[in-house]
């Protein structure tokens, strides 16, 4: 798979081979600037790949319309951004309720497991640590960083996507809330049987995944 962001420029990926197995947990390295969001947005469906194939839960994105890629996302996937993404004005129960709104997949794997949305909302956050005065009151722009953390964390975790992708989660933290939050995402992950491929240059929470790649070692662009 081969990925530049505008025709002409220099390729930033350029990947023989890289394989996420269904409930896996993956830690991704790489130092800042060598491409590791540029390959989670092309494995998200975010932005296309430029040749070559990109396969996700045996769907090829390549050539498939920006509309479907969207759908798949919304339906499947759970992305947490390094900045949250959280919309400003709503309640942390509302953003995470938002994405189900897009998503009839999400809705009917919470009513499968016998809760409402505002029921597997409400239990991700109080799993991930967030104070229940805090939950449906406050804006998200009142909240800490490490409360918004949580926020966008159980955003992607609701209606048990079968990949979360994490981009510098932790980048925020310090090593205290960091080591906190990682156990209760890898803990709600392997709860919803959820991949999950986390980015980050942080070495320290690599032995807590399944393996730890490289980006260097897969990518033979050099960017």
């Amino acid at each position: 798979m081969r990925f530049r962001w505008q025709p002409g420029a220099p390729l930033v990926l350029d990947i023989p081979a890289f394989d996420l197995h269904p409930g896996e947990r993956v830690f991704l390295a790489g130092p800042s600037g060598t491409g590791k969001t540029s390959l989670l947005s092309v494995l998200s469906g975010i932005a296309p790949a430029t040749e070559g194939s990109a396969r996700l839960l045996d769907q090829e994105l390549v050539g498939m319309s920006g509309a479907a890629r969207d759908r798949l996302r919304a339906e499947q996937l759970g992305i947490i951004f390094q900045l949250f993404n959280l919309v400003p004005y709503l309640s942390a129960l509302e953003n995470v309720m938002l994405g189900c709104q897009f998503s009839a997949a999400r809705r009917a794997a919470i009513a499968a497991g016998g809760e409402t949305v505002l029921d597997a909302a409400r239990r991700l956050l109080t799993r991930l640590g967030l104070p229940d005065a805090v939950v449906g009151q406050r804006a998200a722009v009142e909240l800490s960083v490490g409360q918004q953390q949580r926020v966008a964390a159980a955003r992607a975790l609701i209606g048990r996507p079968a990949l979360v992708v994490a981009d510098e989660p932790t980048s925020a933290l310090d090593s205290a809330l960091r080591d906190e939050f990682l156990g209760l995402l890898l803990q709600e992950c392997a709860a919803a049987g959820s991949a999950l491929l986390l980015v980050s240059h942080d070495r320290a929470m690599a032995p807590q995944f399944d393996r730890l790649v490289e980006l260097s070692a897969i990518n033979r662009a050099r960017v």
